[in-house]
């Protein structure tokens, strides 16, 4: 017997602006309390079980597969902050890290800061963030999450005694920053209805936080809030940022009761990040350098027309970010596509770049708490070498690998084949395309094929190693990152030419690449899968209308696909912060715009490929109701009898399941769609 999918009811909603009419007959979706909401969300995760059910015993042996792979008893490499060796460790079996520390050296016995297992026993979802330790190293503040949706509780631990202080803050961001005289901390707050982060306060232990001072409070909605501490250590700053524009004041950690004051006043489409070395800050730039520069400034002479200028804009290269050593400064650029890391010596202004040696890889400077040290400690991983970290001296060049993730089996990275092709897209623009294949996989027209891309917000979507990954390599699967505009890899302007009114180059460049693999005989439309999640997934339901015929199996995770219908109510999450991104509705301009890519409002009556959407109930980032809509509306509309399933994880947000091993299982049920659709279960 067939197995009927649900279907929505419809009750047509009206939205009417600049004398235009939407029907939203799924706009009643949008209330997470009603009980006949629920029922559909409900009803379809049935469906998905139902429909799924026959390979219910090969998701699991492949949930063992992958979970084989990993190491359960590992331990991070620990870093010295001040008197103590910090680091993490994960249990055999355990879901959640153990934080930990020892003082002086790594012989010293263990000291247990915060076991996240024990907190989160009983809880169907639970994260721990924000570990901050107070300058005395005696205090610990700690931000957790019990629903999913990152609306947090700040507490306190007092490390001398082991017990938890009675200081409990709630509905806060997570977000906190000590001063120097351990018992004055700084934290941020959300508006519970938008999540923006619009305050700053200040709270000193043992007071009653409800008479917590108000330092500072972001008026204009296009602005988030974050708090924070340069590397010296000595200065706070609150980053007042929107998606173009900075403004950070400042205040020295040794003054919490002082006045903070502003480095340079916003301008919109200035953007800036300081960091503080001697009686210096340093300030990474775009003012008058599209792919930012380096200036410095006296701190009592901070405004822009005092910058000078330390490394200047350069057209081919993006800086992204510094580290400041006594003796060195690091660079983390961008160069045609690729990170890179550059040592300059202060005082012979000598530089010099790390060679990493691949076509294709992810590399970056990693924590260096220390200023007075040679050492750098950068991070390194691409398809085929598993993460890493080394610790390079920069005076005599040369390097020491600290730590390797480790894979467990008959992995061996000469077993695969990495490389980098381009496409061109529909205005000529090239698009480097990241591939990782098994080698004896073949150009024959005929392989597995899944790509991925994320193209927003100016994220570089950099090839990067999993060993999850390797159920689908080893199983014949061509794995694919098309690192497409509104990303960063290319420059800024790779991110300028991918958002606003140019918008669709993110979604052209991804169909020039899938038809570029497919030329290139990499594969046929029969076995392209392809996949993106949130920003990614309006990416996913973008080119899913745009060219069905594309594609055979498309997974959209936590999919950002009622565009219009999100950027016109600004009491929604991040709405009214992402005008810079999408565009403001309001202004016609935009709307008409946005409407023409919308993937909700663009459903039509037609033939769709598989398809697998994800939601979480509680997310913050996407609501619930536009994955669940959209699937609604799909399911009224397409012409075919491929499959379409919703599957909803009641119990998390936008991130998923937040065990580490329960986050597999997510991941292994999409693995077994695909697979078992494509009919590949064995492996090479």
């Amino acid at each position: 017997m067939t197995i009927q999918p649900p279907k929505a009811k419809k009750i047509n909603r009206e939205l009417t602006i600049h004398g235009h009419t939407r029907i939203d007959p799924y706009f009643w979706l949008n209330q997470r309390e009603d009980p006949e909401v629920l029922a559909y969300i409900d009803a379809e995760n049935d469906y998905t079980n139902q429909v799924t059910a026959h390979f219910k015993e090969f998701q699991d042996s492949l949930f063992e597969e992958i979970k084989g792979r990993i190491k359960e008893k590992t331990e991070s490499l620990p870093y010295k902050l001040g008197n103590y060796f910090y680091y993490h460790r994960f249990d055999e079996g355990l879901e959640y890290p153990i934080h930990c520390r020892k003082k002086e050296n790594l012989e010293a016995e263990e000291e247990i800061l915060l076991d996240v297992n024990k907190l989160a026993e009983g809880e169907p979802y639970f994260s721990a963030t924000g570990l901050r330790i107070s300058e005395n190293d005696n205090i610990l503040a700690f931000s957790t999450d019990n629903v999913g949706r990152r609306i947090y509780t700040l507490r306190f631990k007092d490390l001398t005694t082991g017990e938890f202080l009675p200081d409990v803050i709630e509905n806060v961001t997570g977000n906190a920053t000590w001063a120097d005289d351990n018992k004055t901390i700084f934290y941020t707050v959300q508006d519970q209805e938008t999540l923006r982060s619009y305050r700053v306060y200040k709270h000193i232990l043992g007071t009653d936080s409800k008479q917590d001072q108000l330092i500072y409070e972001e008026e204009d909605e296009t602005f988030n809030l974050s708090v924070g501490k340069t590397k010296s250590k000595k200065i706070i700053t609150i980053n007042s940022h929107a998606s173009l524009t900075s403004e950070i004041r400042f205040l020295p950690a040794d003054n919490p009761n002082g006045e903070f004051k502003i480095v340079h006043p916003r301008e919109r489409e200035i953007e800036y990040h300081v960091d503080h070395f001697e009686d210096k800050f340093y300030i990474l730039t775009n003012y008058e350098a599209q792919n930012f520069r380096l200036m410095s400034c006296e701190m009592n002479k901070s405004t822009k027309e005092n910058w000078q200028e330390v490394i200047p804009h350069r057209k081919d290269v993006l800086l992204e970010d510094i580290d400041i050593f006594k003796e060195f400064l690091a660079l983390e650029e961008r160069f045609e596509g690729l990170t890179r890391i550059r040592i300059i010596n202060w005082k012979t202004q000598e530089d010099h770049y790390l060679d990493f040696g691949e076509p294709t890889y992810t590399a970056g400077i990693d924590y260096n708490p220390d200023f007075d040290t040679k050492t750098l400690r950068y991070g390194y991983n691409s398809l085929t070498t598993p993460s890493s970290v080394f610790d390079y001296d920069m005076e005599k060049r040369t390097k020491e690998l600290k730590k390797q993730q480790e894979v467990i089996g008959d992995f061996n990275p000469d077993n695969y084949q990495s490389e980098r092709i381009t496409a061109t897209a529909a205005d000529g623009v090239k698009v480097p395309i990241s591939l990782v294949y098994r080698k004896g996989v073949t150009r024959n027209g005929n392989n597995p094929f899944y790509m991925t891309a994320y193209g927003s917000y100016g994220h570089s979507y950099d090839p990067y190693f999993s060993s999850v990954r390797l159920s689908l390599l080893d199983r014949g699967f061509v794995f694919a990152i098309a690192h497409i505009r509104g990303g960063q890899e290319m420059g800024r302007w790779w991110y300028d030419d991918g958002k606003m009114l140019k918008k669709k180059n993110t979604f052209t460049d991804f169909i020039a690449c899938a038809e570029h693999i497919i030329k290139e005989n990499f594969t046929t439309s029969e076995k392209l899968v392809v996949s993106g999640g949130s920003a990614g997934g309006l990416l996913m339901g973008a080119v899913v209308n745009m060219r069905p015929d594309l594609f055979k199996i498309v997974v959209a995770d936590v999919p950002f696909v009622d565009v219009v219908s999100t950027m016109l109510d600004d009491t929604i999450p991040l709405t009214t912060g992402e005008y810079d991104e999408w565009g403001n509705p309001n202004e016609k301009k935009y709307y008409d715009y946005m409407l023409s890519y919308s993937p909700y409002d663009q459903v039509e009556a037609k033939q769709y490929p598989n398809m697998l959407i994800t939601s979480g109930l509680h997310d913050s980032q996407v609501q619930y109701w536009e994955p669940t809509k959209w699937t609604a509306k799909l399911r009224d509309l397409k012409t075919d009898q491929n499959l379409l399933l919703l599957k909803t994880n009641t119990d998390a947000g936008h991130g998923g399941a937040s065990g580490r091993f329960e986050r597999l299982k997510e991941v292994a049920f999409e693995y077994a769609f695909i697979i078992d659709l494509l009919g590949i279960k064995k492996a090479l």
